[in-house]
């Protein structure tokens, strides 16, 4: 039966935008409806409407077969005001445009479509005669049966039983068949996602065949994926996150095309391993064979990467974010900073899965490069099986999350949610991540949470609950080298990415990287030379800062002079078992320093000491106000002094009472860097005396005995 209305009288025309429903037994009331092609003058009127008794099938969305009958009638209920909203008979020439056109109306909603029933089959009988398009949560996932020796998948599934739908038949009419909308339904049991996140659905990520080819570019010359995603954002001018694909999609590109043989590569990386050890018997590796005798995880160290980490392994970046595009394996790289404030390079790994047993395993082969010393702290991303074998395999060891890690998601999380405003949060996170209070930090977030509308936001949530491994305030009472500052953030990327360019064929992935190390060793040998022949400026002429100039690298020595600046600024009084100092111009708060000249110990509330190796300002000012003319030695910690990681064995591995006669080497070899640099006649005397003096001590046989007593940084904390 058709649909009367006054005012009608072409029933061709008869169709309809509806926006509301009610049904009574077999007929369905429309109220409110708007007239498609002629409009009524009452669009108010109550009209009666029969479903198409040929169409009177439906889809039953938990069966994916092609012959479950349908109820009764069909459910049309449009609450969408879109001005595309599919409708009972609009047509389309075949299929596919009905899809095309179902596809982009689900788009402006906020879900995704799927193909769903078919009923016929094209070249038989009548063929293809009616399909059905469904929510892409529509269904309910089928249980899979266990197979113990397959590992299963744990994806959560997005399905949860949308009855969402638009059915099409095929009618042939004078000979020219087309399709036909015979049902529709856009009622939805889930939320519909934002313009801004729809996007991201796997149905609207599509890479073109020009994207497709400059990835496929950009993968020869050995770049990471995120490198390519970055570069592929400047060439279309679009802002970070708004590609049509995800860093996900490339890496499925990626893997997709590739045609290497994986155990031919494994085995390759394992006889260049061997070649490299034969060569050179500081070189370490270990690997691991699954059950099939195939390569299953390595990991490795170069002999100047073990001297380094004996005396700046105390803390410790431990990058587990890239993959080796040549197999699409997880890489981990273990980096650090020297005493000149140059990021140096600890080790290397190559797992097949980043799960528990694997991070776990990376974990113990590094230790035992390093014969066994953890490090003080690790700085990882966030990664729950990272986390907890870390637990297990360094138990003592601090573990925070790095920040650039962190802030390098912001523009995927927050840039299309705040729009405009995004720079402006942007600089309130990093002065809120900066300050020292805990207090003032957790009353800030608020604010920020407030001015901002992101009470509802999960990655906002998500930050406020792993505040205590990623907030500088929570983090101060432990040492850092530096390394959480957006400088040296940026140092250490940039050394890790020197190492992502090496990915050609996993066999030669060890050798080159080797390579980028040795360049990396050279680089810094040369910015050393560089700092040293610098003309040190005193700025205060307190002998503090002359002694601490003939100690200190030129790199640390600049840290503590910017304290020791400051500290003319503050004002110190005796207070309790202590002194509280503060700046000048304030006649409240200040930080409490406690000293005990006798035993040579001084601390003070604000850590600084104990999270860069630095004296702060505070204690500084008094150790000046208490006629302290040096700096006690403890406070000049080994990993910050000029000394080459080259005699690193020697300092960690002679007998104790040599300890004094180290120090006051070390302290000849700075007073002559300091007088040598002075002039060219100098450095020249300096350089061939020096040559000379090397010559004949590398003559000298080396003992193999240590020297305990003089330490890194974190057994003088």
């Amino acid at each position: 039966m058709g649909v009367l209305m006054e005012g009608m009288t072409c029933p061709v025309d008869w169709i309809f935008l509806l926006t509301y429903v009610e049904k009574r037994g077999s007929k369905v009331y429309l109220k409110g409806v708007n007239e498609r092609n002629m409009m009524s003058d009452d669009a108010g009127q109550m009209l009666m409407v029969y479903d198409d008794p040929s169409d009177q099938r439906s889809l039953s969305l938990d069966d994916t077969s092609s012959t479950e009958e349908s109820p009764d009638e069909t459910r049309l209920s449009l609450e969408s005001t879109n001005d595309v909203v599919p409708y009972i008979g609009q047509r389309f020439p075949t299929h596919d445009a009905a899809y095309e056109y179902y596809s982009e109306f689900a788009k402006s909603c906020g879900f995704s479509i799927r193909r769903h029933r078919t009923e016929g089959k094209d070249g038989v009988g009548k063929g293809l005669t009616r399909r059905y398009f469904v929510c892409h949560r529509a269904g309910n996932t089928p249980i899979k049966a266990s197979n113990e020796n397959k590992p299963q998948r744990n994806r959560k599934s997005s399905r949860c039983g949308c009855q969402a739908y638009m059915r099409i038949s095929k009618v042939t009419e004078l000979g020219a068949p087309e399709w036909r909308v015979t049902g529709f339904a856009n009622n939805h049991n889930h939320e519909l996602l934002e313009p801004n996140q729809v996007r991201f659905l796997p149905a609207y990520r599509t890479i073109s065949e020009t994207d497709k080819s400059r990835i496929l570019m950009f993968a020869k010359t050995g770049i990471s994926v995120q490198q390519m995603m970055r570069l592929m954002e400047l060439e279309k001018c679009v802002e970070p996150g708004y590609l049509p694909f995800t860093e996900k999609d490339v890496r499925n590109l990626l893997q997709s095309i590739r045609k290497l043989d994986p155990e031919d590569e494994s085995v390759d990386l394992l006889r260049m391993c061997r070649n490299i050890k034969e060569k050179d018997p500081n070189f370490r590796y270990e690997y691991t064979l699954d059950s099939n005798n195939r390569l299953e995880n390595i990991a490795w160290s170069y002999a100047s990467s073990i001297q380094a980490y004996e005396i700046f392994g105390d803390a410790v970046v431990f990058d587990t974010t890239h993959r080796l595009t040549a197999l699409d394996m997880p890489l981990g790289i273990w980096v650090g900073v020297n005493n000149y404030g140059v990021p140096c390079f600890f080790g290397c790994t190559l797992l097949r899965e980043e799960n528990l047993r694997s991070f776990s395993w990376a974990l113990k082969a590094f230790l035992a490069f390093m014969d066994g010393k953890a490090p003080q702290t690790i700085l990882t991303d966030q990664n729950m099986c990272l986390k907890e074998a870390i637990a297990m395999e360094m138990p003592v060891t601090k573990h925070a999350l790095c920040i650039w890690m962190i802030v390098v998601k912001f523009p995927s999380w927050f840039n299309a949610v705040l729009g405009e405003r995004y720079n402006e949060w942007k600089a309130e996170f990093y002065r809120l991540y900066n300050l020292e209070s805990i207090e003032d930090f957790e009353m800030g977030w608020r604010d920020m949470v407030n001015s901002f509308g992101l009470h509802t936001n999960r990655h906002i949530a998500n930050l406020f609950a792993l505040r205590m491994q990623w907030a500088l305030p929570y983090l101060r009472s432990n040492f850092f080298a530096g390394m959480t500052t957006t400088g040296h953030s940026k140092a250490i990327n940039a050394f890790i990415q020197r190492f992502l360019g090496a990915q050609t064929r996993l066999a030669h992935f060890v050798e080159q990287v080797a390579v980028a190390v040795d360049f990396k060793d050279q680089a810094a040998e040369q910015q050393t030379m560089q700092q040293n022949l610098q003309n040190i400026c005193l700025k205060t002429g307190a002998p503090m800062e002359s002694h601490a100039a003939s100690v200190l690298t030129p790199f640390a020595f600049s840290k503590l002079q910017e304290q020791l600046v400051l500290a003319a600024h503050y004002a110190s009084f005796p207070f309790e078992d202590g002194f509280l100092v503060r700046h000048h111009t304030k006649l409240e708060g200040g930080r409490k320093v406690y000293w005990a000249p006798q035993e040579g110990i001084i601390s003070c509330s604000c850590h600084q000491f104990e999270f860069s190796g630095i004296l702060c300002r505070h204690t500084l000012r008094v150790l000046s106000t208490g006629n302290c003319f040096q700096i006690p030695e403890r406070y000049l910690p080994l990993r910050w002094r000029k000394i080459s990681t080259h005699s690193v064995k020697l300092l960690q591995s002679s007998p104790s009472d040599h300890a004094e006669r180290i120090q006051f080497l070390q302290s000849m070899v700075s007073s002559l860097i300091a007088e040598s640099v002075k002039s060219k006649e100098r450095l020249d005397l300096a350089t061939e005396q020096v040559s000379y003096l090397l010559s004949r001590i590398r003559q000298q046989p080396v003992s193999t005995q240590g020297l305990r007593d003089i330490s890194p940084l974190h057994r003088n904390l």
